[in-house]
């Protein structure tokens, strides 16, 4: 199934909606009870989805639903107990930062104020940087609570797929030891506009991603080319803290990145950038420049 938070006309709050046919079906009008938040929706298990899945093919329960042309978007994963970021996973990035691989996954930690969605547009002064840079990445989703879980186990407590744009502002990751400052600011974590449950997606290794800037294929890989991969990163993070149910993980970036590029290439004032993820969504965030 696919899911987005959206703004229907006439209404300023964000509401769960099944996305099906080019409509929006708000989850909260399908049966008494029924989640308003993706948070709750997870946190209800399998039978509360299994019954929003049954709502979502009647008709009669589901309604007329709503055009997506006529909603906004909120970020897909609005409210997460935590957000984890995952660095260096694919070697053709490490390799252009000039930053090695560990040995264990780079791991930190994105700030709240960073989420953002589709369509939205992200400020920044232009005395804090210059060197702002996108990354496209898979996002996961705890479904199930998962702590110590082994790899071939670790799937198994994904509760859906995103889209995530790693936003990074390049001269303060390269000035400061600890990287969740400069991926931080507000807007820097775009997600959704959708999250797909995972039984749509077979396999996680098998997707195509890609990102777009002001009209220029800037990345352009598969999540194949991960150097670990999913449930391992699941499996790896499980070990030392339980990941708790609406866990966003951001599994890092291929190459391609605008630091890299000969010339380089930084989200500009007006810039326009579009990651996506094939069989998930396409994520778009348009850029100012203030100051």
């Amino acid at each position: 199934m696919r899911f987005a938070h959206v703004r229907t006309p006439g209404t300023d709050g964000l509401e769960l909606a099944v996305i099906a046919e080019s409509r929006a079906f708000p989850t909260r009008a399908m049966f008494p009870g029924a989640p308003h938040l993706l948070q709750e929706l997870i946190e209800g298990g399998d039978d509360l989805l299994d019954r929003v899945r049954a709502a979502a093919l009647d008709p009669d329960a589901r309604g007329t639903g709503i055009p997506l042309e006529s909603v906004t978007y909120g970020p897909a994963v609005p409210t997460p107990p935590v957000v984890l970021a995952i660095g260096l996973n694919y070697a053709a990035h490490s390799s252009e930062l000039g930053l090695k691989a560990d040995t264990a996954p780079t791991v930190f930690v994105l700030w709240p104020n960073s989420l953002s969605a589709h369509d939205e547009t992200t400020t920044w002064r232009r005395a804090l940087s210059e060197s702002v840079d996108y990354e496209a990445e898979l996002g996961v989703v705890i479904g199930r609570p998962a702590k110590d879980v082994s790899p071939d186990d670790a799937l198994a407590h994904v509760w859906g797929y995103t889209v995530v744009n790693d936003i990074t502002a390049r001269d303060i990751q390269f000035s400061e030891a600890q990287w969740s400052r400069c991926k931080s600011f507000d807007g820097f974590t775009p997600n959704g506009p959708f999250i797909v449950t995972a039984d749509e997606i077979p396999d996680p290794q098998d997707l195509h991603i890609w990102a777009v800037v002001d009209g220029q294929t800037v990345q352009d890989a598969s999540t194949g080319q991960m150097i670990r991969s999913v449930a391992t990163l699941v499996s790896h993070l499980s070990r030392s803290a339980t990941l708790l149910p609406g866990t966003l993980i951001s599994t890092g970036s291929p190459g391609g990145a605008g630091y890299s590029r000969d010339p380089q290439i930084f989200l500009r004032d007006r810039s326009t950038v579009t990651v996506g993820v094939d069989g998930i969504g396409e994520l778009t965030t348009h850029c100012r420049i203030i100051g």
